[in-house]
């Protein structure tokens, strides 16, 4: 069974990892593009509304989704039930975005942002009727179609989103884009599902699943309103002109990380529901997923955080110079995010979803007064008091996960210093690299990206990093069986 687990859990990895790399890097592209054709300002504006169309797919999703994935024996009664009371709901959020839309655009003083919020309420509708097949792919551990699809709706809707800003659309090439990608997933999951919908519905099957959906549906709340608080408040106290310039930042720093965090947590939280009732498999896994997404994080956290400059110049051009700074110290702030998502995942497999939402309320209430105490000193302070929080709620999540499965936070730490103190060292060459005189800054670039790939690799080497190690060797034996393949 442990041997079964590993290799559908690798599958799937890889075909979620393969799938984002295509879909992250079309939007990164099309990011790109529409970045050096567009303002600052017209980012702020969709960044405005995040917060608020965040919370209504939270409240569509209503915690069921993760319901079902936790649930042992799921009936087509507990599918269907949950699928027309996300419909239901979806159309709820949705219309009370559309009435909200005069007080939103009242609070930001933003006149465009009444008839933005409108149309961006749309993809709460059209969410509610393909979130469910989704849920079936990923109980399943089925991501292959999952990272097809994204990728297919990623570059027509990017192709859209191109075509309208060239075409002198501005904010709104932002927003249709954003309809399009989430229009076409739907009508391609439902061209590629098998699962199709009966009339069965019962409150019972939901009652069932309330207890746990609730919990989670309450930490989603918090999680998506105290996430994107710091949007409503740069977007309230400062501009959308900054707003703009920290939203553009922050897609940065989260393209990395998240790149390889989320495919894994998304992966996880199905694998670990599997592994519940044996704690010392669980041990097994969480050490090895963490020390994986440590030898990959770390790195590419430095490693940006040093390069911002020339990254910034080069791909964005002078206008977004004021980012860089915002840049750097996220960074930080994602240091530690892999780590924090999969203890949250191991919590959520267990059933502790209790567990979970104290330690959300925890953490959001430290963001408050984060918030509170570091406004009057500028975004910049803002970002620092963030990175304390990222320390903080780490810390707390890892400690109580960790006590469950006896994986204690000392144990766990252990395990990730080294890969910390790599990547360090790989940063200190590469920041070295930059004071080099350079004739531009695409030289200096494409000069400090691979001298710190070649030194880390040199590095992990050298230190016998177990995670490497592994992945060093798998590699080599995957290229030996080609050899051999092709030799026969």
């Amino acid at each position: 069974m442990a041997g079964y687990l590993k290799s559908k859990t690798i599958h799937a990895l890889s075909w979620s990892f393969l799938g984002n790399i295509g879909g992250y890097g079309v939007r990164f592209v099309i990011g790109i593009v529409l970045a050096r054709l567009l303002f600052p300002e017209d980012f702020g504006l969709i960044g405005m509304l995040t917060i608020f169309i965040s919370v209504a797919q939270s409240l569509m999703d209503s915690g069921f989704y993760s319901a079902l994935i936790q649930k042992r024996e799921v009936t087509q009664v507990d599918i269907c039930s949950v699928f027309y009371f996300n419909i239901v709901v979806g159309m709820v959020a949705a219309g009370l975005l559309c009435l909200s839309a005069p007080w939103i655009a009242a609070f930001y003083n933003q006149p465009i942002l009444e008839s933005l919020t409108r149309v961006l309420s749309l993809t709460i509708v059209i969410n509610s009727f393909g979130s469910i097949h989704f849920t079936i792919f990923t109980k399943q551990i089925n991501f292959k179609i999952q990272a097809k699809l994204g990728l297919l709706a990623s570059v027509m809707s990017g192709i859209i989103g191109f075509a309208l800003a060239t075409s002198g659309f501005g904010v709104w090439s932002l927003a249709i884009m954003q309809i399009s990608s989430t229009l076409l997933t739907t009508a391609f999951v439902w061209l590629r599902s098998a699962w199709r919908p009966a009339w069965l519905f019962s409150f019972k099957s939901l009652r069932d699943m309330f207890g746990f959906g609730s919990r989670l549906l309450a930490s989603a709340l918090l999680i998506h309103i105290f996430g994107n608080l710091y949007l409503l408040v740069i977007g309230k106290l400062f501009s959308a002109r900054d707003l703009g310039f920290y939203t553009r930042a922050k897609s940065l720093e989260e393209l990395p990380s998240r790149f390889f965090s989320w495919d894994v947590g998304l992966v996880t939280f199905p694998v670990f529901s599997t592994m519940q009732d044996d704690p010392a498999q669980l041990k097994r896994a969480i050490k090895k997923i963490l020390t994986f997404l440590a030898l990959v994080n770390f790195p590419l956290m430095i490693g940006l955080a040093i390069t911002a400059r020339p990254l910034v110049l080069v791909l964005l051009t002078e206008k977004w110079t004021e980012c860089i700074p915002y840049l750097q110290l996220l960074c930080g702030v994602e240091l530690l995010f892999p780590d924090l998502l999969i203890n949250q995942n191991l919590l959520q497999a267990l059933g502790r979803s209790d567990l979970f939402l104290r330690l959300e309320i925890i953490n959001k209430t430290l963001v408050v007064m984060n918030i509170a105490i570091t406004w009057q000193w500028g975004i910049s302070a803002m970002i620092c008091g963030m990175i304390v929080l990222s320390i903080t709620s780490c810390y707390l999540t890892s400690y109580y996960s960790g006590i469950l499965i006896g994986y204690p936070i000392r144990e766990q730490l252990g395990d990730l210093v080294p890969y910390l103190f790599t990547a360090l060292l790989m940063g200190l060459a590469v920041f070295a690299t930059g004071l080099l005189q350079f004739p531009n800054y695409w030289v200096m670039l494409l000069g400090q990206i691979p001298i710190g790939i070649v030194i880390y690799i040199c590095l992990c080497r050298m230190f016998r990093l177990p995670a490497f190690l592994e992945i060093w060797q798998e590699g080599w034996n995957k290229l030996s069986f080609l050899r051999s393949k092709m030799a026969g």
